[in-house]
């Protein structure tokens, strides 16, 4: 017996419903929230307010919100190159924690006495860093067609473990009680902030330039329509005469210096030094914003804000709700699968067909 509902594709889809897609799949994960909260024995309309509502409360949260969105939008920003090349990068996690390593080598050669100027080399360093890291993939998908998820999936592990060697050993700050950590960087190596008395420094900026920056080159340059039309459509692509060799590496340097580049603000920034736990999942994060963002540079800038609101929100829920440390992740998953489920319904639709007989021969 056949299955009794089946899927088909629908017309061509109107441009606003692309867009009403990730509304609608934050709203159903906002009520799926709400659910969850009153199951686990929480006031919904409490728990919702303090996930939702106070950590935008001040000026503070807002830089806060800033400061969270900054390596989401970078990392989201590069992976939105790779995806539309149709070149699955998964691994900008591990090139965020390359380039936060590189960037660190370099800041911990800054003394006292090193002018301010000395925080571009560290940024350079971590942007030169991430797509090294990046190139490994690319030479794998390249030379000898290795699946590319695979590869930047497990080369972020090798990158983990290469961060929390270092910071436990040659890199460990001798005055630091043995904690695995860096010693905190020269003032020359950090970066500036913008409003005193708060996180949000200078990297908000440079990540806001570079989702614009790399929105233009996407719509606007013959690069961004060769990466287009190279991930719609690969043999209409190669019979134009475009380089599939050549947009590999191309969009996976792209995406593993922005990717690194995170990593060097965030050890720059609000951090300040080198830890094992830099970073608490933005380059895995950064998948789903890309998609929220619709494979848009542009759109990553509020989807980046929106995930950047469920770390903060997160992170009150188990200070004052003492919920688990999981319920960002849940959020993050829930928003995934909505966006996922929407834009299927918007391509296809449902069809009773009724339960048929195989024939059998």
């Amino acid at each position: 017996m056949n299955f009794p509902i089946r899927m088909i594709p629908r017309g061509e889809p109107r441009h606003s419903m692309r867009w009403a897609s990730p509304a609608l799949a934050l709203a159903l994960t906002v009520v799926s929230g709400f659910l969850i909260f009153a199951a686990l024995g929480q006031n919904p309309f409490t728990a919702l307010r303090t996930f939702f509502i106070e950590p935008l409360i001040g000026l503070r949260g807002w830089s806060e919100l800033a400061v969270k969105a900054t390596p989401l939008l970078l990392c989201s920003a590069g992976l939105v190159v790779c995806f539309r090349a149709n070149v699955w990068n998964i691994g900008a996690e591990g090139q965020l924690v390359a380039g936060a390593l590189a960037g660190g080598l370099a800041a911990l050669s800054c003394g006292p006495e090193t002018g301010r100027w000395y925080v571009i080399v560290v940024l350079a360093a971590s942007a030169a860093g991430g797509a090294f890291w990046g190139s490994f993939t690319a030479l794998l998908r390249h030379r000898f067609h290795a699946n590319e998820i695979l590869v930047s999936l497990m080369l972020v592990y090798v990158a983990q473990f290469l961060l929390a060697w270092a910071v436990q050993g040659p890199m460990r700050d001798p005055m630091g009680f043995g904690f695995p950590q860096t010693k905190l960087f020269d003032s020359g190596a950090l970066l500036p902030v913008l409003i005193g008395g708060t996180r949000l420094h200078a990297g908000a900026l440079i990540a806001l330039a570079a989702a614009i920056a790399l929105g233009i080159m996407m719509k606007k340059t013959a690069l961004g329509f060769q990466i287009k039309v190279s991930g719609m459509a690969p043999l209409a692509a190669r019979y134009a005469g475009y380089r599939p060799g050549h947009l590999i590496w191309t969009s996976m340097l792209i995406s593993g210096a922005l990717a690194g580049l995170a990593g060097g603000i965030e050890a720059s920034g609000p951090l300040g030094q080198l830890t094992p736990t830099i970073s608490p999942g933005y380059g895995f994060a950064a998948i789903i914003v890309a998609f929220v963002g619709r494979l848009s540079a542009w759109g990553c800038i509020p989807a980046s804000l929106i995930m950047a609101l469920f770390y903060l929100g997160g992170e009150l829920a188990q200070s004052r709700l003492g919920m688990p440390s999981s319920i960002t992740g849940v959020y993050q998953g829930l928003l995934l699968f909505f966006i996922l489920a929407c834009d299927t319904l918007i391509t296809h639709r449902f069809v009773w067909v009724g339960f048929q007989s195989e024939e059998r021969a």
